[in-house]
């Protein structure tokens, strides 16, 4: 297949679901050069009729078999609830459509390791919104982490808590947790072989707001998480720890991005093997100030046009999905 089949050489998306997402999506999309926003699909009229007027030059539709017809459309990007994201992504491939689905690609492991065959065979994109990726500060981050300035890597832990949005339909683990889990596989570069998880069901049963979980990787690394929308602090923060520096990515923090710690343990020649402490120099890298959406949507256009391993994102997406089903997994052991 050609990495773009639409009219005059440019790409065209279609838009599937307004509703939290959708629209931070179609604004993205409708803004960048060299594609062209062609459909916007939902099934709540009211809402559709008020992005159509926001966005004339696309057309609406609340069926999305209407964008699956368009011979001219290059793409779908699918902005719906989790659970419905194996079926749409997996039509729309099977129509001849890229598809950008946001986090997580799929509910299981082996609805994931499917559309990620689809992918391959038809040799189609399938690129899952992971927007941290994307993040200036996090690929500051993992340059530090590639550089080796900060050592060898010990662990990695993640906090991302607030007080909601109360979700019903997936927990904290599902709903945030994707997130950092998707950044801590990108520094580690290893899949998880041990993984648990805790949570409690507070607000909802069976549905955890907060989650504490665990993973140990082959290299000996380890990482935790601490995931809520049940907590009085806003937080969304990772933090790398080296056995000669530390860093710690911090997106609420509005200058200091990334910060570096010249910390950590020595020991002292003149003494009978304790261990002291160092403290050094504390730096922060300038990062720029690019939006993480607008850079995802770009690279997604940049792999339509065939730069790039196209099948790589979803590679990745599905080994996200391994890990949080291995977590969920544990979470609802412990439930027993």
């Amino acid at each position: 297949m050609e990495a773009v089949n639409a009219r005059d050489g440019e790409p065209s998306v279609g838009i599937v679901g307004l509703g939290y997402w959708g629209p931070n999506l179609a604004r993205n999309f409708d803004d960048l050069p060299g594609v062209r926003l062609a459909w916007l699909c939902d099934q709540d009229e009211s809402r559709l009729g008020h992005y159509a007027q926001r966005f004339p030059a696309a057309r609406s539709t609340p069926r999305y078999e209407d964008l699956l017809a368009d011979e001219e459309l290059t793409a779908v990007v699918i902005a719906t609830p989790v659970v419905t994201h194996f079926e749409l992504a997996g039509e729309a491939m099977v129509a001849g459509k890229h598809a950008f689905v946001e986090k997580p690609l799929a509910l299981s492991y082996i609805l994931a390791a499917q559309l990620v065959a689809l992918a391959e065979e038809r040799g189609l994109v399938l690129m899952p919104g992971h927007l941290l990726l994307y993040h200036p500060g996090v690929d500051k981050l993992k340059e530090i982490v590639e550089s080796g300035e900060l050592g060898s890597l010990l662990y990695v832990y993640g906090n991302r808590q607030n007080l909601g949005k109360f979700r019903r339909d997936e927990n904290a683990l599902w709903s945030l947790g994707a997130h950092d889990l998707s950044v801590i596989l990108h520094l580690v570069e290893e899949e998880p072989l041990e993984a648990w998880a805790r949570g409690e069901s507070f607000l909802t049963p069976g549905v955890e707001d907060v989650v504490f979980c665990y993973l140990r990787f082959p290299s000996g690394v380890v990482a935790h998480m601490h995931l809520s929308w049940l907590d009085p602090h806003k937080m969304r923060r990772m933090t790398v720890v080296g056995d000669r520096k530390m860093a710690v990515f911090d997106d609420m923090e509005l200058e200091r991005k990334v910060t570096v710690y010249d910390k950590g343990p020595e020991q002292a020649a003149d003494t009978y093997g304790e261990w002291l402490t160092r403290t050094g120099d504390i730096s922060s890298p300038k990062i720029p100030n690019d939006e993480p959406l607008r850079l995802e949507c770009e690279r997604f256009l940049r792999l339509l046009r065939g730069d790039g391993d196209r099948i790589a994102p979803a590679r990745n997406g599905l080994a996200v999905v391994r890990a949080l089903e291995q977590l969920q997994a544990s979470l609802e052991r412990e439930r027993v």
